[in-house]
């Protein structure tokens, strides 16, 4: 055998070397390119996604600003259709950390089963050097008595209403029901069918209360007092208090 035909052992090494090299799938570069595109990709949609929910969560702050009401989880998710319920409430719950965290002049409660931005009740001394007038919505004596009865014992006739009051309510619940603090929610079963009161979500949010059951309890049988109460810790200028 001549030298010519003979390999040495790194000759033959370096020949199989080449020939895996030679026989590799060609699209294995292909697929190692690929992995490291989709590697990327999934850290520029992080970062998006990221940025994304920045952008919702000064979105959604600038909407409640502004908004007059509360707002309702349903009704944010018309303008932010890509979130569920439980991710819109996640990033109220951090605006809602956030203000308190760095004791803001604002903070955001559920009112009415929805949110509003309210002046935090810690400032409303400031506030009320700023507007030393009396509060032009701020209801009055016979009102809020006839708004108690109604709240504590709906739903009832105004007659049932007059029955506790002893006097006539007519201008009273003319008043209540232009400010849309009650509402008529049905007849009772009785001679004329009378119609009978309850309170409105607008009287949830006027007294800053979400549910019916956060009213204050009734302080020795003195039901507006207990109102009272509710409407002076909620008390704020015209540009937080919901009407």
């Amino acid at each position: 055998m001549t030298e010519e035909n003979t390999l040495s052992s790194q000759e033959k090494a370096l020949v199989t070397a080449e020939d895996a090299q030679t026989q590799a799938p060609p699209n294995a570069s292909l697929q190692d390119n690929t992995a490291k595109s989709q590697a990327r990709s999934k850290e520029n949609s992080a970062s998006v996604s990221l940025h994304e929910n920045d952008n919702t969560k000064s979105a959604l702050e600038a909407m409640l600003f502004i908004s007059e009401k509360t707002l309702l989880i349903e009704q944010i998710k018309k303008v932010f259709n890509h979130l569920s319920a439980e991710q819109i409430r996640a990033v109220l719950g951090e605006l809602r950390a956030e203000y308190e965290r760095s004791n803001r002049g604002i903070r955001l409660y559920e009112v009415a089963g929805g949110f509003q931005m309210i002046a935090a009740p810690e400032f409303v001394t400031f506030l009320r050097k700023l507007y030393k007038d009396p509060h032009s919505d701020k209801l009055s004596k016979p009102a809020l008595e006839t708004l108690a009865i109604i709240a504590y014992k709906q739903p009832l006739t105004k007659l049932e209403i007059e029955t506790l009051r002893k006097v006539n309510v007519d201008g009273v619940m003319k008043t209540l029901l232009d400010k849309n603090l009650i509402r008529i929610t049905g007849r009772k079963k009785a001679p004329g069918n009378p119609k009978v009161y309850g309170t409105t979500r607008g009287f949830l949010e006027y007294f800053g209360l979400n549910t019916l059951e956060e009213l204050p309890k009734i302080e020795k049988g003195d039901l507006s007092a207990s109102l009272t109460k509710g409407e002076s810790k909620n008390e704020t200028p015209e540009t937080t208090q919901t009407n």
